[in-house]
């Protein structure tokens, strides 16, 4: 059976490109109907804070990227790695060094004096020499000395690294605390890892982790290295390209699975297909699509995409998500005076014209909210010669059946009485009502605010400006 795993380190919050590995990592399980694992990295001390690890978890959830084992914790498996060391000293495949810091340095200016790669030496690799009094030992793993490390990539190929390039890693610091490489190694083979899919800054580990897992007798899973997310001038992602944090994106106002959609397409393709769902991604999804060179990252894209899934979406959903942006900018979606305009409604009408969850609870104020019309819109589009227009147009209304139709029938009696186009009344209301010059058609807009409110709205306006 097909066994994933998505293993952040908590040392900040989740970044795209690790979204993007934690997508890629479920849909291949849920492709081949395994198991998606949650590991949290978490033995940097120093970096590692329960806020971060809720930042992660929070942003999986928001992702709606289940798991079915996990989260497991490294800190919480020191035991383990501590029993994998003992038997592996035992074992003569890891070995006590006993070299001071100061004897290292001292060894690496002397390389690099040579012009060699500096590297640790295996000074006590076989020593028989009693060790220092004083001195707590590191535990480094017996690298093979020949031979190579052949990867065969699921996405990059053929990798061969030889192994006289490797030196002899150390899997626990004088403290007793076991390291990365050697960890990510015990639970690969503890939790029964199939298939590693991870950014390729971890290429340089994988031959190391590969050879302590040979060492251990265990599986090896199989690899496959995503290349990285580049901003949209070809640079390395970074906060100043944007928001970077995946919560960062819920905040704007995108939908989870506008946001899965788009990170799926950032460097896996099937054909041409640019927009679905996640069960069609499942479907769909393949390693051999993964492309081997960096992917660029395009705000306009995402925001195409987000305006398609929008148009797809729920709308009580969207108006339940609406409702927290409208309420942050100050403006309760509830009766101003008799009854409010039914959200999901408004939702229906403005969809069309908005990229995010943000820009359509600013779309939608008007409807709940007053808006006083600009000065230049004023002058510019209802000159005093058009208010006797709008005051026939404020009877005509108080006399309708309040639906889209009559309105409409009302403007167009007006216009017709008066010899003019229907810009030229529509445009006027849109703005004393609204105080917008730009929304959905206007007789969809005032049927929708509802009668009672038009007139208040369109009579005061009618009062001052006369």
């Amino acid at each position: 059976m097909v066994r994933t795993r998505f293993a952040p380190s908590p040392t900040g919050y989740l970044h795209l490109g690790g979204a993007r590995t934690a997508l890629f990592s479920w849909a291949f399980a849920r492709h081949h109907q395994g198991i998606f694992i949650l590991r949290v990295e978490d033995t940097d001390l120093e970096r590692s804070t329960p806020e971060n690890t809720q930042v992660i978890l929070d942003a999986m959830k928001w992702l709606n990227l289940d798991y079915d084992e996990g989260p497991f914790y490294q800190m919480q498996r020191m035991d383990r790695y501590r029993e994998v060391i003992g038997q592996m000293l035992e074992a003569g495949t890891a070995y006590y060094c006993y070299a001071s810091r100061e004897e290292l340095d001292a060894m690496r200016e002397q390389q690099q004096a040579r012009g060699e790669k500096p590297r640790y030496d295996r000074r006590w690799r076989d020593s028989q020499a009693t060790p220092p009094a004083g001195v707590s030992p590191v535990v480094r793993f017996k690298n093979p000395l020949d031979g190579a490390v052949v990867i065969d990539d699921l996405v990059k190929g053929r990798i061969v690294v030889n192994n006289s390039e490797l030196d002899d890693l150390i899997i626990a610091r004088s403290d007793g605390t076991p390291t990365y490489n050697f960890c990510v190694v015990v639970d690969d083979w503890d939790m029964q890892i199939t298939h590693v899919i991870r950014g390729d800054d971890h290429i340089n580990n994988t031959p190391r982790q590969i050879n302590i897992l040979r060492a251990l007798g265990a599986p090896l899973p199989q690899y496959a290295h995503l290349s990285m997310i580049l901003g949209p001038d070809g640079e390395k992602l970074s906060k100043r390209h944007g928001s970077v944090s995946v919560l960062d994106y819920e905040e704007a106002g995108f939908l989870p699975e506008a946001m899965l959609n788009y990170l799926a397409r950032l460097g896996w393709a099937k054909g041409d297909e640019e927009l679905f769902d996640m069960q069609q991604f499942i479907n769909m999804f393949d390693l051999a699509g993964v492309s081997k060179s960096a992917a660029r990252f395009d705000p306009e894209k995402l925001a195409w995409v987000s305006a398609h899934h929008l148009k797809q979406a729920d709308l009580q959903r969207l108006a339940e998500l609406v409702k927290p942006f409208m309420l942050r900018d100050g403006c309760d979606p509830a009766p101003m005076s008799g009854q409010a305009p039914d959200l999901p409604a408004v939702i229906e009408l403005l969809r069309e014209r908005v990229k995010t969850i943000e820009e359509l609870a600013d779309a939608a104020v008007y409807f709940y909210r007053p808006l006083e019309p600009d000065a230049a819109l004023l002058a510019q589009h209802v000159p005093a010669g058009i208010l006797p227009v709008m005051a026939e147009m404020l009877a005509a209304f108080e006399a309708l059946e309040w639906t889209r139709e009559a309105i409409h029938d009302a403007m167009k009696s007006t216009v017709a009485a008066h010899g003019l186009k229907l810009p030229k009344v529509a445009m006027p209301l849109r703005i004393l009502i609204t105080g917008e010059s730009q929304t959905p058609s206007v007789d969809a807009v005032l049927a929708l605010i509802g009668k009672e409110e038009v007139l208040r709205r369109l009579g005061g306006q009618l009062a001052r400006l006369v």
